[in-house]
């Protein structure tokens, strides 16, 4: 057997988080390449990490790939996205990478599809998969239609871009991932900035479902070359970040299992041929007490490593997919188990339900808890390494006395 060489496209916590699961499955090192340097993935025993200007850039981006791959054609070379944007220039050049990498990834037909939440949840309709009260909104939208009435569902409102790659490539102040507009006038206001700031796509709003952060649900699957679904694991979202930019990052999750909801999208993925790492962001409507699905990030999350923790991991699910090797039919997480990236501290103090408070206090006496970055292996003798980690957790109290 080759030597197994994972190629990953990131800097963050993503790219970390798989490079740990390589390096735990089978002792070996992760090449990055990304546009910057960032401090999950410096002073790493790990990574070797390459920064590469214009990597976003096809040409740029096959260049670095194709001469890679020439330098280390005796290797079993996996490439794996970390970000949105790395993603969808993997699967726009499938035909010219899949020669040299392995990579299990959606069709670029049924990545456009689902790239766009307007088009996903045409699919979602078709499917009968719940998501919140929408309303598409684009620049010849008249803002008439911000009134209740047009719109269907009352204030506060979410807005969100319809496409996260275009959207976080016009940049302006106060930027943030989502927005909850309290009234007309404010969403207005909101919109006005995003469409000022050169966006020309449509923007998605959308009915708040009520509760906070702990109503808030993430689904990582694996459909193998196939596209049968071969892991799923579901968290339950306990804390994520509060910075503007932040906002929608997990930074504390709990496993659980919830079957009709993991059944309806599986059935999903297999019916509509997908392939690869799927992620699914869900918030549970205590209304009705149904999962309403807002999202499908077409690759693992950033928070994957919660995954690998509960004993999925992701490194195995990519080589076994490329030797076919798969000893089971379909491997879902059941058992309990806490992944977090801030201090236990933070979250305690911002977890609201007791009794989650108190499970999770209890898994951590029984040793069923991590950190991603708490990697023995890379601190070990590794200085830099190990203040970075330290600075990294001191910094996130700071941030949530900011915002709260």
């Amino acid at each position: 057997m080759k030597m197994i060489t994972p190629v990953l496209l990131g800097a963050d916590l993503n790219c970390y988080s798989v490079a740990r699961a390589f390096h735990e499955a089978y002792g070996v090192k992760s090449y990055a390449f990304g546009k910057y340097a960032i401090g999950e993935t410096e002073y790493s025993k790990i990574i070797i990490f390459q920064k590469v200007d214009d990597l976003a850039s096809d040409d740029v981006l096959l260049e670095t790939l194709l001469n890679f791959a020439s330098d280390h054609s005796d290797e079993e070379l996996y490439l794996l996205g970390c970000t949105d944007e790395y993603q969808e220039a993997i699967i726009k050049n499938t035909s010219k990478l899949a020669k040299y990498y392995f990579f299990s990834c959606p069709s670029p037909e049924l990545a456009e599809k689902l790239i766009s939440k307007e088009a996903f949840y045409d699919m979602c309709d078709k499917y009968s998969l719940p998501y919140p009260k929408t309303k598409i909104f684009s620049l010849q939208t008249p803002f008439a239609e911000l009134s209740e009435k047009a719109l269907g569902f009352s204030y506060p409102i979410i807005v969100k871009p319809s496409s996260s790659i275009d959207y976080w490539h016009n940049p302006f102040d106060g930027m943030k991932k989502v927005y909850l507009a309290e009234t007309k006038n404010e969403a207005s206001e909101i919109i006005s900035d995003i469409y000022s700031s050169g966006y020309g796509n449509t923007l998605i709003l959308q009915e708040h479902i009520p509760g906070g952060e702990e109503n808030m649900y993430v689904l990582t699957c694996y459909s193998d070359k196939n596209a049968k679904v071969r892991m799923m694991c579901m968290g339950h979202v306990l804390l994520g970040e509060h910075t503007p930019k932040g906002l929608g990052n997990h930074v504390a999750i709990l496993t659980e299992y919830h079957e009709d909801i993991m059944k309806q999208l599986s059935s999903f993925l297999e019916d509509v041929g997908y392939k690869g790492f799927s992620n699914f962001d869900i918030k549970l409507d205590e209304r009705d007490g149904t999962f309403k699905i807002f999202e499908i990030n077409l690759r693992q999350g950033r928070s994957n490593y919660y995954v690998t923790a509960s004993g999925e991991n992701i490194a195995r699910l990519v080589v076994n997919d490329k030797h076919s090797a798969f000893k089971e039919d379909k491997n879902i997480c059941r058992e309990e188990f806490f992944w977090h990236n801030v201090p236990k501290k933070i979250i305690y103090r911002y977890i609201s339900d007791k009794n989650t408070e108190q499970k999770v206090k209890k898994l951590v006496s029984h040793g069923k808890s991590i950190s991603t970055l708490f990697y023995p292996h890379d601190m070990r003798f590794n200085f830099l390494r190990s203040c970075f980690v330290y600075i990294h957790n001191i910094r996130y109290f700071k941030k949530y006395r900011i915002y709260k």
